[in-house]
Order: structure tokens, then sequence, then C-alpha cells
């Protein structure tokens, strides 16, 4: 999943990262690389969290939707790439069975996002469930 972030970096201070769409999520870094290297693993510890709750994962929105959010005015937005299917530890090997046809578009479009099947599903699965499972 793609997070957006914002970086905020006062002249006295290590670079910090927010991410609108986890809140309480934040990290930090002396480099900006550095910083958003570091929030890869906030979001997934805090994604792991949630989940060792039971509880549902937002959708990242778009950039876009946190623009005019005051608390963010001043910062540069990047956006981070998480793979969910290797968060929460144990994965299991399932049987789906999908027609052909859908299943050669999954995997061009994971080829084409440089992700899994099983990344893409995962995604997939997360997102219907936090529209439909309210």
């Amino acid at each position: 999943m793609n997070f957006p972030v914002v970086v905020h970096k006062d002249a006295d201070s290590v670079y910090g990262v927010t991410v609108p769409d986890l809140p309480g999520c934040f990290s930090a870094g002396e480099t900006l690389d550095e910083a958003l290297d570091n929030v890869k693993e906030a979001i997934a510890c805090h994604i792991e969290g949630l989940l060792m709750d039971e509880e549902l994962l937002p959708i990242p929105q778009a950039i876009e939707k946190h623009y005019q959010n005051p608390d963010y005015l001043d910062g540069i937005w990047d956006s981070v790439r998480v793979d969910i299917s290797k968060i929460s530890g144990n994965s299991k090997p399932i049987e789906v069975i999908l027609p052909e046809k859908i299943l050669s578009q999954l995997d061009r479009y994971a080829k084409k996002q440089g992700e899994s099947r099983s990344s893409l599903l995962a995604q997939a699965t997360v997102e219907y469930l936090s529209i439909h499972a309210q």
C-alpha cells in the first residue's frame, strides 16, 4: 500500500514524518532519507498493532485530500510503499480459484507495480473490509 506522508523540519531539529491516514503514526530521522526509511517501519508497526487489536485498517487517501489540513501546510509531501502482506507475522497459504482473465489482469498489474500477487490480494482485502465491514 502507498501511504502519503508529510515531512516537517524546523531549523534546529531532525526531520519529522507524519502519516495522516494513521493517526498517531510518526517517525523521524537525521536525514530525509533516514526519516523516510524509518517511517516505513513505523507504518508497519502501527498496522501490526491495529491487526493485533482486530481493528480495520484505514485506506490511504490521495495526498490531495490532506493539502488543506492546517497541520500540514508547511510540510513536504511524499508517498511510501509498505507491503502489508509481510506484516503480522504468520502468513498462511490458501487456495483461491479465480477466472483466468482476472488472474492475468492481477498478475499484469502486480508486475507493473513491482508487487506480488499476495501483496495485491492482501491490499484488496483490506480495502474491501474497510469499506464494507463497518
